[in-house]
């Protein structure tokens, strides 16, 4: 195998692995928040407004996490910067 099939190989399962673990972890925690939220909005309903208000700035930052690691394997796949390099090493060289 050349370099550039190489790492298209290895590009592509590093985004599978990043667009992975980077979305159901999220979506654990997330789960995990709600449940706790609900539970507390059970036991003290007067407080609803201040657990709804803290639930939904966590889970925003939460699911920004799994946003994140979206945009990267996109990158990898899309505008991976290694791609450049190797073809200019080969292409040049």
């Amino acid at each position: 195998m050349d370099n550039i099939t190489i790492i298209a190989i290895v590009s592509i399962i590093t985004a599978g692995l990043t667009t992975t673990i980077g979305c159901v972890a999220p979506a654990i925690g997330e789960g995990r928040a709600v449940s706790t939220a609900l539970t507390s909005l059970a036991q003290q309903p007067d407080a609803s407004s201040t657990i709804t208000r803290t639930l939904f700035i966590g889970l925003a930052m939460v699911e920004s996490v799994a946003i994140y690691s979206f945009v990267l394997s996109m990158i990898l796949i899309f505008a991976n910067p290694f791609w450049d390099y190797i073809i200019s090493k080969t292409v040049g060289g």
